[in-house]
């Protein structure tokens, strides 16, 4: 079996920072969304994937390279722009051939193994097998209504009135009869090759289309606020390790991971939370679920809840809570006492805060 990763997507609603980085690359526990895709996939025992990608390109291949390091060989597919997921399928045919593949979208984050899901398609093959999760407001979905027997009766792209809580993930598994789907279907009312619309000519034309629930933590990494969610959902999973150097007036508590590199000098730092490597956090107090990326500076600031991305500097800021903050960008404030702030800062940026 393949993977087929969707790379392509251009983030609107987490600009600025997709203005200048993909939203597949935003580091979550310092690690981009991409990676845990990676991870999840080789768990399914899958050797070579295909990465649908666009004008971000040279940055995700800078990023992934051929993929020996994840156990992959990857294989980058260009698409001009979003055009569907089913475009995907049909961009990507001559690397998928007739095999068996898992299609999984680049800006979710499934924390949990969706390997229960890979044996319930291999026992069966259908010609699809989806993922599915229950959500609370299943109208921004695909949502799907099953039977109780697995089986897939309809399926329905963000419906207004939904039939059922049970939303798509995102991931999908396929036999080569899905390549007459994508052939058959026209575009949607939005322009799209919509891979709903492919699953759904699948179950009219009377192939077998199964479900799997997964009931592990999902999330679509589409604003700031799910990447903070995302950040705090898999620190809580952060086995400690020091690899920095920590001075004797600072204080770690709870499960902690200090990179190589790294240096923590007079401070406290409360897990789950991680220091890259080459940062430096002195005078400083991190709080639980934050991600202070590679080469950071913070000096004197109070940070809990957020995440900041490498070679960024805060610097006299106390009370930063629920804020990303971008490569490069530099935090400072001209008055020691300032508290309390919520700060969502694109890369390459420059803040001075006062009274």
């Amino acid at each position: 079996m393949k993977a087929l990763i969707l790379a392509g997507g251009t983030g609107t609603r987490l600009r600025p920072f997709t203005y200048t980085m993909p939203k597949q690359l935003i580091p979550v526990a310092n690690k981009p969304v991409l990676e845990h895709v990676l991870g999840n996939v080789r768990q399914l025992g899958v050797t070579e994937a295909g990465i649908i990608v666009n004008c971000w390109a040279p940055e995700i291949v800078a990023q992934l390279g051929d993929g020996s390091r994840f156990g992959l060989r990857l294989t980058y597919i260009p698409q001009d722009k979003p055009r569907g997921l089913a475009h995907a399928v049909l961009v990507a045919r001559d690397f998928i051939g007739n095999d068996d593949f898992v299609m999984y979208l680049g800006d979710n984050i499934l924390a949990d193994s969706i390997t229960k899901c890979h044996e319930e398609f291999a026992a069966k093959r259908p010609a699809a097998h989806i993922v599915v999760t229950k959500v609370t407001d299943p109208r921004a979905f695909g949502v799907a209504e099953i039977d109780r027997d697995g089986a897939v009766l309809r399926l329905t792209e963000k419906p207004r009135y939904p039939r059922s809580d049970l939303a798509l993930t995102g991931v999908y598994f396929f036999t080569s009869v899905i390549h007459r789907a994508v052939a058959a279907i026209g575009l949607s009312a939005r322009g799209e090759l919509e891979i709903t619309d492919a699953i759904q000519w699948l179950l009219t034309t009377g192939e077998e289309v199964t479900a799997s629930q997964y009931d592990g933590y999902f999330r679509d990494v589409g604003r700031v606020k799910d990447v903070l969610e995302c950040n705090r959902k898999v620190l809580d999973g952060l086995r400690p390790s020091v690899s920095g150097e920590i001075d004797t007036d600072s204080t770690l508590i709870g499960p902690v991971t200090v990179d190589a590199g790294a240096r923590v000098t007079r401070s406290v730092i409360e897990g789950p939370a991680i220091v890259g490597a080459g940062s430096l956090v002195r005078d400083s107090h991190v709080g639980p679920h934050t991600s202070i990326g590679r080469d950071c500076v913070l000096t004197r600031a109070r940070i809990d809840y957020s995440v900041v991305l490498e070679g960024a500097t805060i610097s006299d800021v106390r009370g930063i809570h629920g804020s990303m903050i971008g490569r490069h960008a530099r935090v400072v404030t001209a008055d020691p006492g300032t508290i309390g702030q919520c700060l969502v800062v694109g890369d390459d940026s420059s803040i001075t805060l006062a009274h």
